[in-house]
Formats: C-alpha cells, structure tokens, sequence
C-alpha cells in the first residue's frame, strides 16, 4: 500500500454538496516536503517537459517571486484515503497500489517543475503550492481526468488524421454506407465526428476495461478522455484499438439496434410489470420525431433517445468479447445481437428503473456494472448450453 506522510502549511476539507460520500482535501505544501514519489499514471498522457508551456512553469519554480501558489493551477490528486495530524501538520496520503485510480490527476507539468527543479529555487524564500485532494468511494476517475485536464485540443484529432493514425478505422468500415460521412478533421462538413466511432471502441476495450471492477463511462461522458486513451494506445503493440476496429461494423449494427428497440423493450417490460401500454416519448430524454434515423446507417426509427440511455446498454456487451489465444486480436464469444434479443428487456428496465435522468444515468457506475453483469448472465447460460449440447446432454 502506498503512502506518502509529509509536512503541509494548511488544509482545508470541503465535502460535496452534490455527494457527500466525497470529500476533497485543499492542501498547501512547502515545495521542499513535496513527496517525490506520486503516482502520474492515472494522467494517460505523460507531462512533457520541452513546450513552451512547460519552460515556463520551470522559470516560476527557479525565480524569487514567492505567489506560485497564487498563481498556479495547483496539483490535482485522487486518493484513497487522506489523514491529517493538527498538532504536528503532518498529512497521510494513502494512494492504495492501484496506479490507475490513485495519484495525479491533473498537474503533471506542475508537479515534474517542482520536484525536478525546486533545489534551484532561492534557498531563503518560501514557495507553495496548492494541492486539491480528492477522496470518495463513487468517484468516477475517467470522466474526472476528461474534466480537469484539457490539455488535449480536439484539434488534436486533426493532427492525428494528417499522420495517417486513423487508417485502420478508414479500412474497416471501408465497406459501409457511412465510411464517407465521418468527419476525420476539425472542420470538416460531414455528419458524423471520429470521436463516435472511438467512443464506440473505448466501449468495448477490454484490455482496460476487462471485467465489472471499472467501467468505460467515459465512452458517454468525455470526448478527451476517449482522445486521449486512443493516442496512448496507439503507440503499443500490439494496439487494441487496431484489434477492435474490425469490429466497427457490428458494433455500429449493435448500437443502432439498441437505438430502433428500445422503445419497443421499454413498452414490454412496463407491459409485463404494470399491465399497460407506457408512453415511451413521455420519457425525459425520448423524443417522437417523423423522419428520426439511426446515428449511422440512417435507417428509420420511431424516437430519438438521449445517449444517456444508449450507452450504458451498448457497452455492457463488452463482456462477450475475448482475446484470442496468441492476445493479437478480438473475438466474439457469441454473437451481440443474438445476446440483445435475449436481454434487450431486462437492460432496458434495469436502465430505466435505475434514473430516467440521461445525464445520470450515462454517467452512473453502478448502473454500466449491472447491465455488463446481465449480459454476463446470458452468455454464461449460453456457454453452458453449447458444452452440454457439444457433450450430447440436451
């Protein structure tokens, strides 16, 4: 378990008024007790130290101006747990061992700055800098890490597609009737943005995403956070973005069969349940629109549903997907929409029984782990079935 205990000028607690299971921590620290050891993995892009940006920030730790705190954005870190000793000013930092959840989370540059070049700084001035500690068990670290650290430009998408970085997404939905709609630059005039195709992938990648422990929400909530994984991603090999792009073309079957069912799932489970047809564009987030079509083969479909709805449905199939044996590509374990009009009804009235709030629920964790754990259900009852019949027991 790792933690840091060091000596802090102030601290100030502060807990949500929003969800008071989370407590941030605003902490003012001598830049010589600084810990040298915190954790920047949960920041997927790594802080680099050559822009101009980054000299800078080099400069306001080495000059005699002792407002750095005032000045600066501060560091920002999530952590497990945060103790703090009034009578010695000593704080306890417990950051667990799970680097992908627990550490810096935005600040990287601020935090390299100051460890590598504070003993450059005047020895007879004093200079801080604000920490803002964040701790709580629902704490959704993807969409926090999307939120605060904006560093990543969306036209960061448009340098990416100049260098030839999106290619194996062109080659993979070559063949489908959208592959000229998606936008693959800033200012391109097309209906479709790349950023929801890599949504679709970020949904089902399971080398991050493996089991229920963590959830993709950032595939609803945050466009950088999305950005940002792919372009990490994307320098590894083998790249599990190059595994999932096969996929495209029945992940894009999948969602738009959730788009054109669901209203059809929500009037059977509330017929089953209360014994009478349920308006579903009554719904908060549903509209009843003529001529509404599906987000990319346009086909037609009777309502409009916020994403909110629809993504946290789409990704629970991840848990069908699976490595092959050499771990060089993806396979299906059984086929997504086979396993949606087995389990269509029972997400969808688990979705809707859990908020009929879009906003909450594309963003709640507990509800992205239930609905993976339905469609785990079913493909375990599937499995079963298959290793019976392969056995001649049915």
């Amino acid at each position: 378990m790792t933690k840091n205990r060091f000596k802090v000028n102030s601290v100030r607690t502060v807990k949500s008024p929003s969800n008071p299971s989370i407590t941030t921590y605003y902490v003012w620290v001598d830049f010589q007790d600084l810990p040298s050891d915190i954790s920047l993995d949960v920041n997927p892009r790594k802080p680099k130290m050559t822009t101009s940006v980054a000299k800078q920030l080099i400069q306001a730790v080495k000059d005699t101006n002792s407002d750095f705190d005032v000045n600066n954005r501060g560091i920002v870190i999530t952590a497990k747990k945060v103790s703090f000793e009034t009578s010695t000013r000593l704080l306890t930092l417990d950051l667990d061992d799970d680097r992908s959840q627990f550490g810096i989370l935005d600040g990287g540059h601020t935090y390299t700055a100051i460890i590598e070049h504070r003993n450059e700084a005047p020895s007879d001035i004093h200079k801080f800098v604000k920490l803002e500690i964040i701790v709580g068990d629902e704490i959704d670290v993807a969409t926090l890490a999307d939120a605060r650290n904006t560093s990543i430009s969306v036209s960061d998408i448009a340098l990416f597609e100049l260098d030839e970085k999106f290619d194996f997404i062109k080659s993979a939905i070559a063949d489908e009737s959208y592959s000229k709609d998606v936008a693959y630059k800033d200012n391109d005039n097309k209906r479709i943005p790349i950023s929801n195709l890599l949504k679709l992938l970020f949904a089902f990648n399971i080398k991050r995403y493996p089991d229920d422990s963590q959830v993709p929400v950032s595939a609803y909530s945050g466009k950088a956070a999305v950005f940002k994984d792919y372009s990490k991603e994307y320098t590894i090999n083998p790249n599990i973005y190059s595994m999932l792009a096969p996929q495209l073309p029945k992940l894009v079957d999948l969602y738009e069969i959730i788009q054109k069912e669901i209203g059809t799932k929500y009037q059977q489970f509330k017929r089953d349940e209360e014994g009478k047809k349920a308006k579903f564009g009554l719904v908060r987030g549903v509209e009843k629109r003529e001529n509404s079509t599906t987000a990319y083969k346009q086909d037609v479909m009777d309502y409009d549903v916020s994403n909110g709805f629809l993504m946290p449905i789409f990704g629970a199939f991840r848990a069908l997907l699976k490595f092959n044996d050499s771990k060089t590509a993806v396979v299906w374990q059984f086929d997504p929409i086979t396993v949606w009009n087995k389990s269509g009804v029972r997400l969808v009235q688990n979705t809707f029984d859990t908020d009929t709030n879009p906003q909450q629920t594309g963003k709640s964790k507990t509800l992205w782990q239930a609905n993976y754990r339905i469609v785990d259900s079913v493909r375990k009852d599937m499995l079963l079935d298959k290793l019976m019949a392969e056995q001649g027991l049915n």
